[in-house]
């Protein structure tokens, strides 16, 4: 199954963009992996809140299939343990699905649409982060986890 972490609009920050290509790389060592940026929506400052948020999920949708598993970074879904999501993991991992994707939201969360159309939702503290940095957050965990997976010394329990 391919694994991909899709994210809504791009981020100015070099480190963080740095960082987020440093795991990327490192992800591909384990597994067929991508990181996807969804464009920013046009005008977005024009819009409401929820108006964003429906914007986004259409674009989210045009780009989903029905076989995807959809997992929502969102901060009251799931929280894991380094160990537990590399369990969980293992386990979408032996889907009968095409692709495993994590989407990260704006800086909003998520339209109703997307809670409804998510196979699950993942959190990665009960703190908030913002969207952007989440991103490097969540592909340190994703690395973190299929070195678990392999018993490399990367992660020191």
């Amino acid at each position: 199954m391919k694994t991909q972490v899709w994210a809504i609009g791009k981020t100015n920050e070099k480190y963080l963009q740095k960082g987020c290509a440093i795991y990327e790389q490192r992800l591909k060592h384990y597994l067929p992996f991508q990181f996807y940026i969804l464009p920013d929506i046009r005008q977005a400052g024009k819009l409401s809140s929820d108006q964003l948020k429906k914007k986004e999920a259409e674009a989210v949708f045009k780009q989903l299939k029905p076989e995807d598993l959809l997992i929502l970074l969102d901060e009251r879904g799931k929280a894991y343990t380094s160990e537990g999501l590399a369990r969980q993991m293992d386990k979408w991992q032996q889907l009968s699905k095409r692709r495993l994707i994590f989407l990260i939201g704006g800086a909003y969360g998520f339209d109703e649409s997307l809670y409804r159309r998510a196979d699950s939702q993942m959190a990665l503290s009960k703190m908030t982060f913002s969207h952007q940095m989440i991103r490097l957050f969540l592909l340190e965990q994703v690395y973190r986890a299929m070195t678990i997976l392999r018993n490399e010394p990367y992660h020191n329990p």
